[in-house]
């Protein structure tokens, strides 16, 4: 078995669920994990006779829309619809949540937390896992969640049909860097097999995925290169998206992902920061070359989380730009500190 501890889990949170309507409930600024495992639990979870839905405080990212397809339907959360009735006698009950790739509640965003308050599982490898559902399948050593459902999905013998397929590859290969992170284990390209011999495509994935840049992503990155700082003796490396620069270069938030791997790559760089600025508040994205730098640590001192090697934080209340920095760069010191 690929997963022999969360594979029981799994078929007792099937158990709980039976028959059931099932709203499968993503993070806020979805990335393919989030919405791979979206897509891949809605459409095993149809065929096992259950009414699905996804639900996201965001909309799902230009580049990933290749996965969508019309048997799995995706919502925003204040646009949830009703789940359709057992019978013409018998109302639907409300849909049931499960959440994935959400290392806490909150992650789905305020609206899916109030809807669901109490939701029937979660499934998440973040090393910062909250266990906030009734069945928390986590597991930190997992290279994505995608990874976690297609073992558990063929440790089951459940369907995974050509669709299926593709989105879990997709999740995969953006969790694990296109197999260079070092979350990558013999387990991942064992299970990337598999959903490739079920029709997974991974040029498809490579081309959809990494090479359909906007215009305003390049520039977006022009900015932040400019911006680069080294810290730390060279072992860290900042860089700003300032307010106002969606704006100036025509970027979306979601021409973000990535940016931050090139402060992470630069040789004798140990932790790369992408921090972005806003009215008020600030997100920061923290990248390490080696588990042992823990940058969920890091995070987790300003209210975030999420893997040794790539953690994030978002401040709605935020101090000045300049103080927030100040107080970042020390946490980054004190770690590298800690480990020479």
């Amino acid at each position: 078995m690929y997963f022999p501890e969360l594979t029981p889990r799994f078929r007792a949170l099937l158990a709980d669920i039976a028959g059931k309507p099932i709203a499968v409930i993503g993070h806020a600024r979805p990335d393919g994990d989030c919405i791979g495992s979206q897509v891949a639990l809605a459409r095993v979870l149809r065929t096992l006779g259950h009414a699905t839905t996804c639900i996201n405080g965001d909309p799902v990212p230009r580049r990933l829309q290749y996965l969508l397809t019309p048997e799995t339907p995706f919502h925003s959360t204040g646009n949830i619809p009703p789940p359709p009735a057992a019978s013409p006698e018998i109302p639907a009950a409300d849909w049931t949540a499960i959440f994935v790739d959400c290392a806490d509640h909150e992650r789905g965003g305020a609206k899916a937390r109030l809807r669901f308050p109490a939701p029937a599982g979660c499934i998440d490898h973040h090393l910062s896992n909250a266990s906030y559902a009734a069945h928390n399948i986590v597991d930190p050593a997992a290279a994505a969640t995608c990874e976690m459902l297609a073992g558990i999905f063929l440790d089951l013998a459940l369907p995974i049909d050509a669709e299926t397929a593709r989105a879990l590859y997709a999740g995969i290969n953006t969790d694990t860097g296109q197999f260079r992170f070092a979350c990558t284990t013999p387990r991942t390209f064992k299970l990337a097999a598999e959903l490739v011999a079920r029709g997974a495509s991974p040029s498809e994935a490579g081309y959809e995925i990494h090479e359909r840049e906007s215009w305003g992503k390049l520039q977006l990155l022009e900015n932040f290169l400019r911006s680069l700082k080294l810290e730390c003796d060279g072992r860290a490396c900042i860089g700003v998206l300032p307010d106002g620069i969606f704006e100036k270069t025509g970027a979306t938030v979601e021409d973000t992902e990535g940016l931050v791997d090139y402060a992470r790559c630069i040789d004798g760089v140990e932790i790369g920061v992408l921090i972005e600025e806003r009215p008020g508040a600030i997100k920061a994205s923290l990248r390490a070359k080696n588990p042992a730098m823990r940058v969920d640590r890091i995070a987790a001192l300003f209210g975030g989380g999420g893997h040794a090697c790539a953690a994030g934080l978002n401040l709605k209340n935020a101090p000045a730009a300049a103080r927030f920095r100040a107080e970042l760069l020390a946490a980054i010191a004190a770690q590298l500190a800690a480990i020479k």
